[in-house]
């Protein structure tokens, strides 16, 4: 029996799986952008400073403790201490933890912030690696500087809860700049929901191509490198779209390690940062979790307006390799917590929050990879093929650029960092061309993570900067 393989037939099955599969993500999309919208109108207006100068002289506000881990960030991490320091907030604590730096940042502390070693017993909630010393700035005495063992990002944050004085902790990554309202802002849901809220995420955005001074944003602008202004697109619509969307109905699942605050007690209860590549995501989901499992009343939530600025990759080397080493932190935190996913015990956030992650978010890039495939073979077959190869090029765009300049118009609608009009013009432009290179190419280097996570890939691999703050 002579049976041949319809290879047009097969092509065309596998179009069609792509074809729903793109028509339920746009669909879930244009439902957050919805959701953001409506949510961004209902608290237009909270960067006026009146509300948030009330709440400052009420003594309202609850201590807290910056963790700010850094490894190698002697380019970056002056301008971030600066930052700290010059923040607007009654009572807080700046803690510096060098997790055992080879190049010369803890010199560089020590020498530009007067350091003196000094007696600290610690209290050993979560283990970590030792501790050669605690320091203390003889010109600010709210500046601490923790020198130790090297054991990763998340061994760094769980030795800085150790050390840490306050209730509630801030994690900074060692090349952000923070503006001086901003934690005002993102401490705001927590003082108001009287415990309810254990966790705070604001935006982070990039700092390519702003004049920064001494740790201080002067003046916002954007890069001329096409790279770093495609990277400010995808932050904008993954918080003004994404997050406030998901942190509405408490879906929430990344507070990002660059600018987040978290309950220290629910932190330590829960068994502090894990020694995963997505410490943060991980945190949160376990958080969500053993917050179900406690049958608690408890929320995370994202707060659009408070901004911590931070330095982007400007090469494709460093970029690729940033985003394939996100997506394996994607899967180790699914992985981990994968019990969740479908699980009704824990409501929305086993039903939705964790099927959205795994099917959108991590599969997604195999489902574009297979579109982008039929697309080109589409091209020689010709006829019926090319006609189907046409409408899922245009999902595509409705999937990638159109979903961007929405989320530039409502950056410019809402909380408008960029002053200049060429500079949203320029955001508009970019992003109507997202899908013609830009998108494909992170495609790929998340299909490279995933396969990084089939061939057992460690580790978060060197990531080079030049700093951005004069």
């Amino acid at each position: 029996m002579n049976m041949t393989v319809d290879w047009g037939a097969i092509l065309m099955g596998i179009g069609w799986f792509v074809l729903i599969y793109m028509i339920v993500v746009i669909s879930f999309y244009t439902i957050l952008l919805v959701i953001s919208l409506f949510q961004l109108r209902k608290t237009y207006g909270l960067d006026d400073w009146e509300p948030y100068e009330e709440l400052m002289h009420l003594h309202q506000t609850k201590p807290v403790s910056i963790l700010v881990p850094a490894y190698n960030e002697s380019v970056g991490i002056m301008a971030t201490v600066r930052s700290l320091l010059s923040i607007e907030y009654p009572e807080y604590e700046i803690i510096i933890i060098n997790d055992g730096s080879t190049d010369d940042s803890m010199e560089k502390l020590v020498e530009t912030f007067q350091l003196v070693k000094i007696k600290w017993v610690i209290r050993q909630q979560l283990k970590t690696q030792s501790v050669k010393g605690v320091y203390q700035s003889k010109l600010y005495k709210h500046l601490l500087v923790i020198d130790k063992e090297n054991g990763g990002k998340a061994d760094a944050l769980n030795s800085g809860i150790n050390i840490s004085n306050y209730p509630y902790f801030c994690t900074i990554d060692g090349d952000s700049v923070l503006e001086r309202t901003a934690f005002l802002k993102v401490m705001k849901p927590i003082v108001e929901s009287d415990g309810q809220v254990i966790a705070s995420g604001g935006s982070i955005r990039i700092a390519n191509g702003c004049e920064i001074e001494s740790g201080e944003i002067v003046k916002v602008g954007l890069s001329r490198s096409p790279i770093v202004v495609m990277q400010v697109i995808e932050y904008l619509r993954a918080f003004l779209m994404g997050r406030i969307g998901l942190s509405r109905h408490n879906l929430l699942l990344i507070v990002s390690g660059a600018f987040g605050v978290f309950s220290k007690k629910w932190v330590i209860d829960a068994g502090g940062y894990s020694h995963t590549v997505g410490e943060d995501m991980e945190l949160v989901v376990r958080l969500h979790r053993y917050v179900k499992e406690q049958k608690a009343d408890k929320k995370i939530v994202y707060v659009p307006d408070p901004v911590s600025w931070t330095e982007a990759p400007e090469s494709l080397k460093y970029l690729r390799r940033q985003r394939s080493r996100w997506h394996r932190g994607l899967f180790e935190s699914l992985w981990i917590h994968r019990r969740l996913i479908f699980n009704p015990k824990y409501g929305s956030v086993g039903m939705v929050s964790m099927p959205y992650f795994l099917i959108i978010e991590f599969l997604g890039p195999i489902v574009e990879m297979m579109g982008y495939i039929i697309m080109l073979f589409s091209i020689f077959l010709g006829g019926i093929y090319l006609e189907f190869a046409i409408l899922l090029f245009l999902l595509s765009v409705l999937y990638g650029s159109i979903l961007s300049m929405a989320a530039v118009l409502m950056e410019e609608w809402s909380v408008r960092k960029f002053p200049r009009p060429s500079d949203i013009g320029r955001l508009f432009v970019y992003s109507f061309t997202e899908t013609l290179w830009y998108r494909p190419l992170t495609v790929i280097w998340r299909c490279e993570g995933i396969l990084d996570v089939l061939r057992k890939k460690r580790g978060w691999g060197e990531m080079a900067r030049k700093g951005v703050s004069k």
